[in-house]
């Protein structure tokens, strides 16, 4: 069970061309790397602004004031 064979993958293959048809999968291939740059653009999108605000993602130490 350590390892699939060959004839493994052949029979996933053949079951997912046949779920998915052939023109599917690389709508949803597309679609996939469509969502990961959406992704990165709103990680830069929210890094810009950060840096517009002057925040620069460093944590701020806070004083209390205690009393001894």
């Amino acid at each position: 069970m350590g390892s699939f064979s060959i004839w493994h993958w052949l029979i996933v293959l053949v079951v997912v061309l046949l779920l998915f048809g052939r023109g599917k999968i690389p709508e949803l291939m597309g679609d996939v790397a469509k969502g990961i740059k959406s992704f990165k653009k709103g990680m830069t999108d929210d890094d810009t602004a950060a840096a517009d605000k002057g925040l620069d993602g460093k944590t701020v130490e806070h004083k209390s004031d205690e009393v001894r």
